[in-house]
């Protein structure tokens, strides 16, 4: 079992910046593939970033060279430092946990509100 717990999100004006934390407990954090997805009024959950247990990141093409996902293995948290944000940004943003040897979908967290102003 995973327990997650999101943090950082909140209400800012397009161009500006915001770092979620994601704050795990439960499984070996180490060996987890951590993600943070969003999903926007009306729309279907999309991935925004992953990162494996190794390091390697995947991003979304909507947020390239702005958005960095990052994890602090002794802290067991993944973080996801937002520049440069755009009103097409808002959503509900959700961590999400695979322990090493189990299927998708994993274990989600609460999810945290994301506004970007225009």
């Amino acid at each position: 079992q995973v327990h997650l717990v999101e943090s950082g999100g909140g209400l800012v004006q397009a161009g500006g910046s915001l770092r979620l934390s994601c704050a795990a407990s439960g499984r070996i954090f180490s060996a987890n593939t951590m993600a943070w997805y969003r999903q926007a009024p009306g729309k279907e959950r999309e991935l925004v970033a992953r990162i494996i247990s190794g390091g390697a990141t995947t991003y979304a093409d909507s947020v390239k060279g702005r958005f960095t996902i990052s994890r602090d293995d002794a802290k067991n948290t993944v973080y996801l430092q937002m520049n440069s944000l755009k009103p097409e940004d808002t959503a509900v943003y959700y961590c999400n946990a695979v322990p090493l040897g189990l299927p998708l979908p994993g274990y989600w967290g609460q999810g945290t509100q994301v506004t970007v102003s225009s």
